[in-house]
């Protein structure tokens, strides 16, 4: 019995730590989660006190509901991996104590054993009414050998018994964890009703803007067909170059090397959400409508500096008619785009590193403060979603 509780404890000992690992990395998504979280109120803070209703201030609610829902999935997953832990203490506390209470059995049978074999008389006389020499010694090793046995047994009572109350205890403070956390989960489920219901007023509201939200998106699909027309005649341009001079080693190089880190790449600004994403998609209000997006747009907040992801040559700077400045980076085969900057820095031919300041993203105070720069990628003429490169958050 006791070398089953000892294996199950094992088990019980392992799964506890696994599931200890699982909480800790659990406890840091919460915590990147509620940063996050942070950092879009702040923004929408900015937005109400401007009273602007916008569809970037449905993205970025939009945003935070996800976050907020993956904070609640984060608080599940943790209730059961506690949950889980609860039951493997219950039942090692059911088994050790079996094993206590048996163990204790047999201490009191060895006892009157040892008893009856002594018939009750003391050690030291049980041993000198030996009828020889041998006789009492083979009475001293027994009586030795019981001793020992006590020892053995009564260290392993104590031992088991101070487990079972160490793990009672650990079992009373996952109960506590669990109720704390389903107290958290409930109040962010409260929220997020609450933002909900703020998000469908909004679409509301804006559904009343058909005309201006379709004038929009007709813009952006504008400023999207210039970006890609710049980069189809680069690419052109570069095509008839390479006729003549090929493309150097070096940029090669950093082509490669570019490659390799894709999902490691440093955000284009400090601070951050992402509140369009790459590809087609339902248009958030417009029924029926969607729009395609050539790269990813970030919102930030105030003044804002879009800087270079890695290192390469700025082969394109120029403005388009609503949208302000644009700056094409070359890195061997790849092309990053940086879209509604002012005050830029640089110009065609720069060398940059990677970080380099390229310019400050675009804001005005009548849409909040908020700073939306549009980041794409390219393989030459091929799209990529530049959410993939960038390192996660």
């Amino acid at each position: 019995m006791r070398k089953l509780a000892v294996i199950y404890f094992l088990t019980v000992f392992i799964n506890y730590c696994l599931s200890a690992q699982s909480r800790s990395e659990l406890e840091e998504l919460r915590k990147k989660n509620l940063q996050e979280i942070e950092y879009v109120d702040k923004l929408l803070k900015t937005t109400a006190s401007e009273k602007k209703e916008n569809l970037n201030e449905l993205r970025v609610i939009g945003k935070k509901l996800n976050l907020r829902e993956k904070l609640i999935n984060e608080y599940g997953e943790e209730i059961s991996l506690l949950e889980y832990r609860i039951s493997l203490n219950r039942l090692a506390i059911e088994m050790l104590e079996q094993d206590l209470n048996n163990l204790k059995e047999e201490y009191a049978r060895s006892i009157m054993s040892a008893y009856k074999a002594t018939k009750g008389t003391p050690a030291l006389a049980f041993i000198l009414s030996s009828a020889d020499f041998n006789q009492g010694y083979k009475r001293l090793k027994y009586i030795q050998q019981v001793a020992r046995y006590r020892r053995k047994e009564s260290g392993t009572i104590e031992d088991i018994y101070v487990e079972v109350q160490g793990t009672k205890e650990r079992l009373e403070k996952d109960r506590k964890n669990v109720n704390d956390l389903k107290n958290k989960e409930e109040r962010q489920k409260q929220i997020l009703r609450n933002e909900q219901n703020r998000k469908e007023q909004l679409i509301t509201t804006l559904s009343k803007k058909e005309k201006q939200l379709q004038q929009e998106l007709n813009e952006k699909k504008r400023i999207t067909k210039q970006i890609e027309n710049e980069i189809a005649r680069l690419i052109e341009d570069e095509r008839k170059k390479s006729t003549v001079t090929p493309m150097s080693s070096e940029m090669k190089l950093i082509g490669e090397s570019f490659g390799e880190n894709r999902g490691r790449l440093p955000w284009p600004v400090d601070n951050g959400i992402v509140t369009s994403h790459f590809g087609l998609h339902q248009h958030p209000v417009l029924k029926h409508v969607t729009e395609d997006n050539i790269g990813i747009e970030i919102t930030s907040s105030g003044t804002t500096k879009a800087r270079s992801v890695y290192k390469g040559e700025v082969v394109r700077v120029f403005a388009i008619s609503g949208a302000n400045m644009a700056v094409i980076i070359r890195h061997g085969k790849y092309l990053t785009v940086y879209q509604n900057l002012v005050n830029v820095k640089v110009k065609a031919g720069d060398k940059i590193n990677l970080g380099a300041e390229l310019g400050d993203v675009f804001h005005e105070t009548s849409e909040g403060d908020k700073a939306v720069l549009k980041f794409m990628i390219y393989e030459e003429k091929t799209k990529l979603d530049p959410e993939l490169w960038l390192v996660k958050k």
